[in-house]
């Protein structure tokens, strides 16, 4: 039986077309442009998935070009990050550049632009501008400094790259049509002052020139074939498609194709939004493993491989859908599973005396390391007099259908023996403090009892061996509704443009504080020394990665996800 073929996402039909009618000459060469201004988060990395993995599917290669064009937000903090999370994903950028690079090629053309007549310098201020520009109902005005000499225009935008201007004097604008029914074409902003320093380039400029205009430029120079980005971009096509026709200084003619963003139930992915949660302190910082940033994730404890998954069950699609966070969490899960140790640990621990164990005692009893991996071994656990179990698993008044602890009954202590509850021992409050329980000494996992059955099994520790530990356990930062509620920002590098708004405080005033909840629990002994990022799968609690606040004697474990898995596709 012939395997069915595997069906193409419209951006492989559209890059198929391309080949076939010969409009691509040479290599597939795509681009992941994030502007460094921030830590890379799952939104944006879906863009850099399509990007890199357009290029592998074609046989070609994807750069990595940091969008530097905005020097008062960006950093070299966050160059270095981006570089570190792609790595981690597993992708390989052909050339490394920044926009900055082409700074001068870019002042070229802006040149060419006005000599040719399509810009012009501008002195309106933005007040003005906003005003001449019209609204979607109303056709816009022109400047009155429109039809400016092409010679006067160039002398003061020699003037303003000198130095001469403070910062919103004047700007060099595209002379397009302020009438257009697409707002973005009416004579849009291609250069503007602004005195600062620029973390590649030093002082040496003083005008930068807008996204619109240097992304096709910087697309053309590095020979871009197809310039994949989100649906919001898709009105930002025409000023695209204008720059790049009208660019004669260039041989190129790259495609701009749109696809939908990621938005995710439960999760902002808006930059600005962020960056409010890390410096107002609702969160310790972009690695907050409440972030739904990359650096986050892999603190949490997800893997490369469960992001990938997700990604590929996701899909590339045209039309803006918000995908339910649980596939996230169903495909860590399912890779954790696979691939995380078992162990067991206590979070919320309650006493067990063995009345009929002797007090010095302590054997060492056998532990599967993983059911489905017998080539992995297994480990020994102390066995002794003292144990903690958790308090959720004891009910002095059971409920039906209840198979764990109870006064006189019976569960079996996984990989251990069967006990039975005795006594309930209480202190001053009424709180339990100890359960006094008995155990069937011929009842050993693995042994000639181990036969008997039990309907509960539960994790345990041994006292005197048990290694204190803080866990640390997350909810969602905000409703299920966040992500629907969330503005618009840029494409697919999430940025939200040079005059974006900043955060709406009622945005913050959703935030759940609960959403990090802090435990002292026990762990088995083995786990005591371990490199951050390790994972296990702590029986009955969840799977669980070391954080990097570690330490020898003091071990710190971040819940990554809970066993119970509530998605369905």
């Amino acid at each position: 039986m012939q395997e069915a073929p595997k069906s193409r996402s419209f951006i492989e039909e559209f890059i198929e077309q391309d080949l076939t009618e010969g409009k691509v000459k040479g290599a597939i060469q795509t681009r992941f442009p994030p502007e460094p201004n921030g830590y890379l988060h799952i939104g944006h990395v879906k863009a850099l998935y399509i990007d890199f993995s357009m290029a592998e599917r074609f046989g070609g290669s994807c750069n990595l070009r940091f969008d530097d064009t905005n020097p008062t937000k960006e950093d070299t903090e966050y160059v270095q990050a981006i570089q570190d999370d792609i790595r981690w994903l597993g992708f390989k950028w052909d050339k490394m550049v920044y926009g900055s690079d082409y700074f001068e090629k870019t002042y070229e053309i802006a040149e060419d632009f006005i000599q040719k007549g399509l810009a012009y310098v501008d002195e309106l201020s933005q007040a003005e501008m906003r005003e001449y520009r019209g609204t979607l109902t109303k056709p816009g005005k022109n400047s009155p400094f429109r039809d400016r000499p092409a010679e006067e225009s160039l002398d003061l935008f020699r003037r303003m790259r000198a130095g001469e201007f403070e910062n919103g004097r004047m700007v060099l604008r595209g002379k397009i049509d302020m009438s257009s029914p697409n707002v973005l074409l009416r004579d849009p902003t291609l250069y503007r002052i602004l005195h600062a320093h620029h973390h590649n380039t030093g002082d040496k400029w003083c005008i930068y020139p807008m996204y619109d205009f240097a992304h096709p430029i910087q697309d053309m120079i590095e020979g871009i074939t197809h310039s994949l980005c989100s649906l919001e971009y898709e009105i930002h096509r025409p000023l695209y498609d204008w720059v790049r026709d009208n660019c004669t200084l260039l041989d190129a003619h790259p495609r701009q194709i749109e696809f939908a963003r990621l938005k995710l139930t439960h999760t902002v992915l808006s930059k600005r939004y962020l960056r409010a949660l890390v410096e107002k302190g609702y969160v310790s910082g972009w690695d907050d493993p409440r972030m739904p940033t990359l650096t986050a994730l892999r603190r949490r404890g997800y893997s490369a491989a469960s992001i990938h998954d997700f990604l590929r069950r996701v899909g590339i699609a045209k039309a803006d859908s918000v995908v339910d966070i649980r596939l996230l969490e169903h495909c860590v899960r399912e890779d954790l599973n696979a691939s995380a140790r078992r162990a067991m640990a206590v979070l919320d621990p309650l006493k067990i005396t063995l009345s009929n164990w002797p007090e010095e005692k302590t054997i060492l009893v056998s532990a599967e390391n993983h059911p489905d991996h017998p080539e992995w071994g297994t480990r020994e656990l102390p066995f002794g007099r003292t144990l903690y179990i958790e308090r959720e698993d004891f009910d002095e008044n059971p409920p039906p259908k209840f198979f764990r602890l109870a006064p006189g009954r019976e569960v079996r202590l996984k990989s251990a023996y069967i006990i039975r509850c005795d006594e309930v021992v209480k202190g001053e409050n009424g709180e339990i403090a100890e359960l006094i329980c008995s155990v069937d000494l011929s009842s050993l996992s693995g042994g000639e009892g181990a036969s008997r059955k039990v309907k509960g099994t539960l994790h345990w520790v041994e006292a005197k061996s048990a290694l204190p530990f803080e866990g640390r356990l997350y909810d969602y930062m905000f409703g299920d509704e966040e992500a629907a509620a969330e503005p618009e920002e840029g494409a697919e590098e999430g940025d939200e443009g040079e005059n974006a708004a900043p955060a709406k405080p009622d945005f913050l005033a959703r935030f759940n504080h609960g959403s990090i909840k802090v435990v002292k629990g026990f762990l088995e002994p083995a786990l005591g020394e371990l490199s951050p990022g390790q994972s296990f799968q702590f029986m009955r609690q969840g799977y669980f990665c070391v954080d990097p606040s570690s330490r020898p004697g003091a071990p710190v474990f971040n819940r990554t996800v809970s066993l119970k898995d509530s998605y369905r596709p």
